[in-house]
């Protein structure tokens, strides 16, 4: 099927669309994905986002090529699940809770050496955990 075709049917809010989009460019997207992802369950996870976000954004868009469309939904929603990957590996949220101890052991009211003194600490939390992301 033609993609002029494929892109009508979106905006018919047929379904055959994602099944005809799926059979011409599940191969195409896949390759795409597996260059970002390396996991086969995050790979298809995120063709199928893929294929819900066409439905999502046609209408209102019209693309003229839909190889090039649906390639750039791809790369972002993969580089999304990569990065989000990648922040789980760097803490994954325990870092909430490690401000939230320490802030048991912080005076509600703060003397100004007190809070310039925070500042330093944070500062240097700050440059500490920006050196174990590079």
């Amino acid at each position: 099927m033609e993609d002029r075709e494929i892109v009508n049917l979106y905006w018919q809010r047929n379904e055959k669309a994602i099944s005809e989009t799926s059979l011409k460019y599940q191969k195409y997207c896949y390759r795409i994905a597996s260059n970002i992802l390396s996991r086969a369950e995050d790979i298809e996870e995120s063709l199928n986002d893929t294929w819900m976000h066409a439905w999502n954004s046609m209408p209102p868009h019209k693309p003229e090529r839909l190889s090039t469309f649906l390639g750039k939904i791809t790369r972002y929603i993969c580089l999304k699940k990569w990065r989000e990957s990648r922040a789980q590996k760097r803490g994954g949220g325990e870092i909430e809770l490690v401000f939230e101890e320490l802030s048991e052991s912080i005076p509600e009211t703060m003397t100004p050496e007190e809070i310039l003194s925070a500042k330093e600490i944070a500062d240097s939390l700050n440059r500490f955990l920006a050196a174990l992301s590079g």
